[in-house]
């Protein structure tokens, strides 16, 4: 305990191990809990506007190129543009600070495009347990985080308490205005430890849990 004036009390926690000791949940271990027909693996997104924006600008590349080689093939003069970039093509070499500015971007437009495909993306979304064949269930990390700060407010002592949960990690950051730090951080570790085991998530995060008295205590 900490008198008026002195500085904050704080103490940290990781409490993995305090969970797992506890013993598995009803759906499993600690860490994947599969079930069904396998694991649960990330929902991936759809990804609509970067498919579109690449669509839109192919297809307004491609029509006005065509445009101008059929109008060409007619006997038209080329667009001024496609002259003008022929002739840089021409004289440039590739040395050049433009072409290497060009080959850069492409390059990286290239490289987002790959990990945009190769990644599920939805991270906000965690997969949930997979108790029925061909049925899956994601849990929002907002939601989760709501369920589990509902949890560590009805532990004595609490008065005020921040919860961000992720794919591997669950973090609680509270302020405990009564009590001794060390017995309100047990309380929390134990009623959140059972609030991931309710979630029942496919994998559960690790817990960790920061109890500190408020400013100027």
């Amino acid at each position: 305990m900490s008198g008026r004036g002195s500085a904050p009390e704080r103490t940290e926690q990781d409490a993995a191990d305090a969970v797992d000791a506890a013993g598995p949940g009803p759906h499993g271990s600690a860490e994947r809990q599969p079930g069904g027909d396998g694991h649960a693996g990330r929902f991936w997104s759809v990804r609509r506007v970067p498919a579109a924006l690449v669509a839109l600008v192919l297809l307004a590349a491609t029509g006005l190129l065509l445009y101008d080689v059929a109008a060409v093939r007619a006997g038209h003069p080329a667009m001024a543009w496609r002259r003008r970039l022929a002739h840089e093509l021409a004289t440039r070499h590739l040395d050049d600070p433009w072409v290497l500015g060009g080959a850069a971007l492409a390059v990286a437009l290239g490289i987002w495009l790959l990990v945009l495909a190769a990644t599920p993306g939805l991270r906000a979304v965690l997969p949930m347990r997979r108790a029925v064949p061909g049925l899956r269930a994601g849990l929002d990390r907002r939601a989760a985080a709501l369920v589990l700060r509902d949890r560590a407010m009805e532990v004595s002592g609490v008065q005020s308490v921040r919860l961000t949960v992720g794919r591997r990690r669950a973090r609680a950051r509270a302020v405990a205005h009564f009590r001794e730090l060390d017995a309100v951080r047990g309380d929390l570790t134990t009623a959140l430890g059972d609030g991931l085991r309710e979630l029942d998530l496919n994998r559960r995060p690790r817990l960790r849990v920061d109890v500190r008295r408020p400013k100027g205590r």
